[in-house]
């Protein structure tokens, strides 16, 4: 009882004397400082380190600093989701200042080749400091408070030749929203006198925690897709300035002391010069020698990889730059007992802090290597470019072709807009839905990056994703060609307004293939009009439809003929989609009164959240439903579940793992819910839940390999090659099963990131996907798992009583930009009594 006692005592005393810090804890003693500008502890009250800095302490104190310094100018370049504001600030000398525009200009020079490796030398290197895009990982941010004090504030000869040779770009908060999130938490639950005990509330934050941004997206995987309002931000920034060095503060577990890159070198993608490393190696250098002079313990090498580029430390490196990782072992709060004793929220700050001193010395002592780095990526991409061109295109899908045009143009990319129709290796390519890539231009290399297809690697453990090409991504058609004199440049992508549907007495048609055409049924069937879909193919006098039309008829509807016509030209124009008038019911093939033509229902959906669920999955749907396609989707709480009234839903959405965390009661409302007509889509792991269920069967396939002839030290590398982190695969469709309503093509690419393998059904039409006998079309997988996941299938469907129950074994909406299976999910929501 007595140890017990003087540990509790001990633990107390140690946390006073972390509280009992001030701001010199943090800050270097080889220069002095500026009285006149303004402290954090004088606009926050607090030191650094004491409290977490909320996002709106955050902008104060950056916006007070940038008045009070001519070193500092501050812009805000949009808005998050909930309306808070993406600030950069600018820290240079005042001479630069007077210049930016100008060092910018010469800057970007570099990369059209206009300034010679000469003139290298005698131009500032440009670094975008980036902290916290996981609000959760504070230290970032809380870092940024000190760093810009620091860069206003400090004075002498080091300083003043740093800042006129190098241009700082301050990002203080990559995702403010979640760091307003996670400072609330903590803030909240934290007690006076701290309590470093790990099960404190404190260190266990509620669903969905304050990683990720509003719709619950981690933003370090954006770069690339850059679909969040928070990365097409950032992403601007980099291809407005180029900066030459690009860091990005995280954390990592608790037990954890301090990483920075390179990470892995046989999971370093094969696009990146080994340049790059080199000089990531050789900074490192620098990192080391900073946090040995606080005594901080720290490794590199040993984890993290340089493999997808749609990571913050990674995308630099396809563009020309150096991104660096640094990761600081979590406080996850104000402070708590770890492996490495107690783990304050100040000591973090520090690592961070002085990680961000060492970036900017070794950038400008290596300056000339690193500039030189960008100006020979170039010149070697413009060496190296191809001849020709490529063309891509979904004919009949003018909006989904050019959602992904915008990306390109995002990222730079040279393009052309089609002029005539083409088929091309076999391939329909129309003029108004298909762009043309030149090979020969500046970022050949990162459009290399964005459509390969890559089956080979030196390693088998991968931190993110194996494969992301966009072509598949989007389901585009994808061709190259010897000649770019086919079409005009793009500035910036734009659609064609259609013209102004034909008015019909009778009935009108609406294409599925449309990328926005559910966005459009559900205004219309929000508007009370009936609606009916094909589910056979058509034909008019002069068009013909295929499964999947949706039919308006005009007559006995709750609005007249020319309400009708108003609305859906409205529609077809906002939303760039193909609506066609009907002047009869006698058409070729079934009838407009045929049977089948099936009526529909306006669903009502619902998605369950919560502890249990995972929260990316749940995020990317909801931001689907809500942000894109304009569809409300109730969130329901686990926790409040067997309380909440499912009379009104139609359809209810359930993420992966979500239903494990329901009780008896709530288990049994389900069950009845569904009975009584409801429909269920479920994703991933909660496949297993609802077989456990009895409300679902399938059978499914599994690795019997065991670990024979394998090491101790080798172990986590057997299971790791195991596990489908991401890849890519072809499957075979049928295109008249209702799933596919849209498509047409009978095969269709497919990501995969789970080890689900669910076998086929005797009965071929219920296997409406299924994978095909050579499956693979880009990423990594195991010779076993190869084998395995031939002629499976990602999709099951069966009768509960009068209702549905679906499993998905993937998330067919991953990261907002897998556009090309989007209208899955969409299907099993609006057609789900068609199955």
């Amino acid at each position: 009882m007595k140890s017990i006692l003087f540990a509790l005592t001990l633990i107390v005393c140690m946390s006073s004397q972390a509280q009992n810090v001030t701001l010199d804890y943090y800050l270097p003693t080889d220069v002095t400082y500026n009285q006149d500008i303004p402290k954090p502890s004088e606009i926050l009250g607090y030191i650094p380190g004491e409290w977490h800095v909320s996002h709106d302490k955050l902008v104060h104190y950056m916006t007070t600093i940038a008045e009070s310094s001519d070193r500092i100018s501050i812009e805000n370049r949009g808005f998050t989701y909930e309306q808070r504001p993406l600030l950069l600030l600018t820290v240079t000398s005042p001479e630069n200042h007077k210049n930016l525009s100008e060092i910018k200009e010469k800057h970007l020079q570099i990369i059209s080749g206009e300034v010679s490796e000469s003139d290298l030398n005698s131009m500032p290197i440009v670094v975008n400091q980036g902290f916290s895009i996981h609000g959760n990982e504070p230290s970032g941010s809380n870092a940024a408070l000190v760093l810009a004090y620091y860069l206003a504030a400090a004075e002498g000869p080091a300083i003043d030749q740093m800042l006129q040779n190098t241009v700082i770009l301050l990002d203080p908060s990559f995702n403010p929203d979640g760091l307003q999130r996670f400072a609330y938490w903590t803030n909240t639950n934290r007690s006076t006198h701290l309590n470093p005990d790990p099960q404190d509330r404190e260190f266990s934050e509620i669903f969905p925690g304050g990683r990720t941004n509003h719709y619950w997206f981690d933003m370090n995987r954006d770069w690339l897709p850059v679909q969040l309002l928070e990365s097409q931000a950032r992403v601007k920034t980099f291809y407005d300035w180029r900066p030459n060095v690009l860091t990005d503060h995280h954390e990592m577990g608790s037990n954890s002391s301090f990483f920075f890159q390179p990470g892995i070198p046989e999971r370093t993608n094969p696009l990146t010069p080994q340049l790059n490393q080199d000089l990531t190696e050789k900074m490192g250098n620098y990192h080391a020698s900073a946090l040995d002079s606080i005594g901080s313990l720290y490794y590199s090498k040993e984890s993290f990889d340089d493999f997808y580029y749609g990571k913050g430390s990674t995308f630099p490196d396809i563009n020309g730059s150096i991104g660096i990782l640094f990761e600081q072992g979590s406080s996850r709060g104000s402070g708590q007992m770890t492996d490495n004793g107690l783990l304050s929220f100040k000591f973090t700050i520090r690592n961070q802090f002085t990680a961000a001193l060492s970036t900017l010395k070794a950038s400008l002592e290596l300056k000339d290597e690193i500039l030189g780095l960008q100006h020979q990526f170039y010149r070697n991409a413009e060496k190296n470019a191809g001849k020709g061109a490529y063309i891509f295109g979904r004919k009949g899908d003018p909006v989904l072709t050019n959602e992904l045009a915008k990306i390109l143009k995002q990222h730079q990319v040279e393009l052309y807009k089609l002029n005539k129709d083409e088929t091309i290796n076999g391939k329909e390519f129309e003029a108004n839905s298909s762009y043309i890539i030149p090979k020969n231009q500046l970022q050949n290399r990162l459009v290399e990056a964005m459509f390969e297809e890559r089956t080979t690697f030196q390693d088998s453990i991968f931190y993110d994703v194996s494969a992301w090409s966009f072509k598949h991504a989007f389901d585009v058609d994808f061709t190259e060609v010897k000649s770019v004199n086919r079409g005009e440049k793009v500035d910036s992508p734009e659609l064609k307004t259609p013209s102004d549907i034909v008015k019909s007495n009778y009935a009108y048609a609406m294409r599925w293939s449309d990328f926005n055409s559910a966005k459009v049924l559900h205004k219309i069937m929000e508007e009370g009009i009936r609606v009916k879909v094909a589910q056979k193919p058509f034909q008019s006098a002069t068009e013909k439809f295929d499964y999947g039309t949706i039919m308006i008829p005009v007559q006995n509807q709750n609005k007249t003929g020319n309400e009708i016509y108003t609305l859906l030209n409205s529609l077809q124009k906002k939303n760039h989609i193909k609506i066609s008038a009907l002047e009869t019911g006698l058409t070729q093939g079934i009838n407009l009164g045929s049977r089948n033509m099936s009526h529909l229902e306006m669903p009502k959906i619902a998605m369950l959240v919560g502890d249990g669920v995972r929260s990316y999955d749940a995020g990317e749907m909801w931001h689907m439903l809500d942000y894109r396609f304009e569809i409300p989707v109730t969130k329901l709480d686990t926790k409040d579940f067997d309380r909440t009234s499912l009379d009104k839903y139609t359809h209810l959405i359930i993420p992966s793992s979500g239903s494990s965390s329901l009780n008896d009661s709530g288990k049994t409302k389900l069950k009845d819910w569904v009975k009584d007509g409801g429909t269920i889509i479920a994703y991933k792991s909660t496949a297993n839940w609802l077989k456990a269920e009895k409300m679902i069967d399938f059978k499914t396939k599994k690795d019997s390999v065991i670990a024979k002839n394998i090491s101790f030290d080798e172990r986590s590398e057997f299971y790791g090659a195991k596990r489908i982190g991401g890849t890519i695969f072809n499957t075979k469709v049928d295109l008249s099963h209702p799933l596919l309503y849209g498509y047409n093509d009978s095969e269709l690419a497919i990501f995969r990131n789970s080890n689900l393998m669910l076998e086929a059904d005797d009965l071929s039409f219920n296997n409406p996907i299924q994978y095909t006998e050579s499956p693979l079309l880009s990423g990594y997988i195991n010779k076993e798992n190869l084998e395995l996941i031939k002629g499976t299938v990602p999709f099951k469907h069966n009768s509960y009583g009068r209702g549905h129950v679906m499993i998905f074994t993937d998330n067919t909406n991953f990261r907002a930009f897998w556009l090309g299976t989007f209208k899955l999910f969409l299907n099993s929501i609006f057609f789900s009594d068609q199955m």
